[in-house]
């Protein structure tokens, strides 16, 4: 239907009467009480059984899904028009400097012209976009093209508010009014070029997912599969629907389906507006071909396609409504594909007939570009050409809304069945408060997002396999290496080192987690720019998910190591034991966390964690007592993680105050005396005894405990006290990554 309002608009003015009915239609659906619609489906199933009828295009079959209980009277789309004006953004880019540059100066007499604002020795301000105008609408997909580096995804990100506001000049309106951030996130959708999904997740799963999240919850769990159902068959994906979608290590769908996957996530709740960057890039031509005639239908549902490419095939430029060819940032054509030959004819360079349009126009302009003068004669013919068009034009072919107000055509689209997303149709509100900024509340989220991860991850056991078996590994060197310590000072000594190690080691194995949130910051990016979900909900179900692969593997390492080394306390304290060492692995997968929303990559994670950790140790108190440490660093003291989970078990183990671990002569064992013979340490004793008038003998006790935790400084915290300061040190963590989320994750150009 597009393709036919398209090459009407070219002929005359029969596009107006086609508006005009659009119109006319809209204001009575928005106005009738008893407004009833064809559902997404329906419309599909439409679309597709006629174009098979006409064309023979084998497309399935359409699945028909009844978003209401009530009969369809229309079958036209409301008319939206997205329109874009003066679009200008630039950036500072550092020039290259050189000696000679530098010292020459300009002759006399020979003005240097105003100097542009913001420019000076050391950088040049380069245009990414130069006063890029045109518009979009609905039923028709529109194609950015243009060679590497001429601003296709520049533009396209523009559009989509991916640019910062205070960096991009001009306006961007819908159905003239202007379109505000929080509208545009709930009423359109961006597709990213890379393809970034869970690998482990088969189509259905995925698409499903993303319903949970895009879909309101008082939608039912039915009606939500039978609109994934209804999609996987619009994106002809039914084939591959069980199939996972694979990583380097996993075959899985192939690299169409794949794109077609992650048009399917973004679409689910079928927006008014959907961007797409380089969706064919990457794919063959049939592939390419049957990502955009996917991206018709969904224009012919009524929504508005906007996408760059790089140069599409002849198949591809048949299904197109309007092209923007783009150079340098500037504008070198803006039409129909059907004007293109008339177009570089009038220019002077005719399009042959044996060759494809648009690889003629890209070729012509990259020649262009290489000349002395640059596209700027082209540039300048296209401003003429547009004008001598729209002054040919008729008037209300500019205005085809008629006066439908933004809220107006939006509460009719919704009332069509658009905008799927718990969305009111009372046109007395505003257009943004219209849209929930959420689809569902935050509890849902959470427990869709820890679905999702757990289903994900249970499909890798091997990567649980390998931290559990490290675990193990250790834990069982740790026990067969101090075996059942006795309570003589050189057993302390070793439960000391046991100690120390065995908290470092907690800590230490927790940096596998580093690599999950890097590999799933884009996910996330995406997701959250347009409102799938919270923030606080993915930090939240990022640590529940966390927490049963961290208590399997502490009460692991615990019954490994406790009573094979011997400690003390019976089952009380292995409960402590336990506990200390669950909070350990709690604060260290924590700060690793955090670490992973602030370093870009996980070679340059791995190495900071690393070293922070050998930090941790350093000062936790068992190399060097807390009252040796010098005063200008007794602060990283106290920041120390290993030295509150130490100092905690040190308090679990020695905190008997009538267990003794130095008797008699064992006071000389860590002297020069420890070997002279037993005899000789007795005399020792009397003698001592004699001149401290305290007896002394080969039984008494001389160390417990208590002395032992005063000799390592230990003595300001209580055991539980230490406990619940690591257990808040991860909670710290956490809310430290939830604001590198928030401030890391804007998504934005500057």
């Amino acid at each position: 239907m597009s393709r036919i309002v398209a090459e009407n608009m070219l002929q005359g003015g029969e596009n107006v009467q086609f508006y005009d009915q659009r119109v006319q239609q809209a204001m009575e659906m928005s106005q009738a009480s008893a407004y009833t619609s064809p559902t997404l489906g329906q419309m599909l199933k439409r679309v597709g059984d006629v174009r098979k009828e006409v064309t023979g295009d084998e497309t399935p079959v359409h699945r028909i899904l009844d978003m209401s209980d009530t009969q369809s009277i229309s079958s036209h789309s409301l008319p939206f028009v997205l329109s874009f004006n003066n679009l200008t953004y630039s950036v500072k880019v550092r020039r290259k400097m050189t000696f000679p540059a530098m010292l020459r100066r300009p002759a006399a007499g020979v003005s240097t012209g105003d100097p542009v604002p913001g420019e000076n020795l050391f950088t040049r301000t380069k245009f990414l976009l130069n006063n890029i105008s045109g518009e979009a609408r609905d039923g028709e997909i529109v194609a950015v093209l243009g060679a590497s580096g001429s601003g296709k995804s520049t533009l396209i990100d523009a559009l989509a508010n991916r640019i910062a506001k205070e960096s991009l000049k001009g306006t961007i309106t819908l159905n003239g009014e202007p379109l505000d951030s929080r509208l545009l996130k709930v009423i359109s959708a961006y597709v990213m070029q890379d393809d970034l999904l869970y690998p482990m997740l088969t189509v259905e799963e995925t698409l499903m997912f993303a319903a949970e999240f895009r879909l309101p919850r008082n939608l039912s769990n039915s009606k939500k599969k039978m609109r994934v159902q209804a999609l996987i068959d619009q994106l002809g994906l039914r084939n591959a629907a069980k199939t996972i979608i694979g990583d380097e290590g996993h075959r899985g769908v192939s690299g169409g389906e794949r794109r077609r996957v992650s048009i399917g996530i973004d679409i689910i709740h079928d927006p008014i507006i959907l961007f797409l960057d380089e969706p064919t890039s990457g794919l063959d031509s049939t592939s390419a071909y049957m990502v955009v005639k996917v991206l018709q239908r969904i224009a012919q549902s009524g929504s508005i396609v906007i996408m760059s490419i790089h140069q599409p095939s002849y198949r591809i430029l048949g299904l197109l409504d309007r092209m923007l060819f783009l150079s340098r940032g500037q504008t070198v054509y803006s039409g129909s594909p059907m004007n293109l030959p008339h177009f570089f004819a009038d220019f002077g360079h005719p399009i042959p007939d044996s060759e494809n349009r648009t690889e003629f126009a890209l070729d012509l302009i990259r020649e262009l570009e290489g000349s002395p003068g640059g596209t700027k004669s082209l540039v300048e013919f296209n401003k003429t050409w547009e004008n001598t068009k729209r002054s040919n034009e008729n008037s209300e072919m500019l205005t085809p809304t008629h006066g439908l107000t933004l809220k107006e055509a939006i509460s009719a689209s919704i009332s069509r069945g658009k905008l799927v997303s718990g969305t009111t149709s009372d046109i007395h509100t505003s257009p943004a408060s219209m849209v929930p900024t959420y689809a569902n509340p935050f509890w849902i989220e959470m427990v869709v997002l820890s679905k999702r991860s757990f289903t994900n991850s249970w499909r890798v056991p091997e990567l649980f396999g390998i931290r559990l078996g490290a675990i193990v590994v250790t834990g069982f060197i740790l026990a067969t290496m101090f075996w059942q310590l006795d309570d003589s000072p050189k057993g302390v000594q070793e439960r000391l080192g046991f100690f120390a190690f065995a908290m470092s080691t907690t800590f230490y194995t927790c940096a596998d987690a580093l690599p999950v949130f890097l590999q799933e910051r884009y996910i996330f990016m995406r997701e959250t720019a347009y409102n799938a979900y919270r923030r606080s909900s993915y930090c939240l179900s990022h640590a529940l998910v966390s927490l049963p692969a961290l208590i399997f593997l502490s009460f692991a390492f615990a019954a490994i190591t406790f009573w094979a080394v011997g400690l003390e306390g019976g089952f009380l304290g292995f409960l402590f034991y336990f506990a200390i060492i669950l909070a350990s692995f709690w604060a260290g997968n924590s700060f690793v966390t955090f670490l992973s929303g602030v370093v870009p990559s996980v070679m340059l994670g791995y190495t900071i964690v690393v070293a922070i950790l050998a930090y941790f140790l350093l000062f936790s108190g068992f190399f060097i007592n807390r009252d040796r440490i010098p005063p200008y660093w007794i602060w990283f003291h106290y920041l120390s993680l290993v030295k509150y989970p130490y100092e905690a078990v040190l308090q679990n183990e020695f905190d008997d105050p009538t267990k003794c671990f130095v008797k008699g002569i064992q006071l000389f064992d860590n002297s020069p005396l420890g070997n002279v013979p037993n005899a000789l340490k007795e005399k020792l004793l009397s003698t001592m005894s004699n001149t401290l008038n305290v007896k002394i003998t080969s039984s008494t006790c001389v160390t417990t405990g208590a002395d032992i935790l005063v000799q390592q400084g230990i003595t300001d915290l209580s055991k539980w006290n230490c406990l619940w300061i690591t257990i808040a040190w991860g909670f710290f963590f956490r809310v430290l990554f939830y604001f590198s989320l928030l401030l890391g994750s804007k998504n934005k150009r500057r």
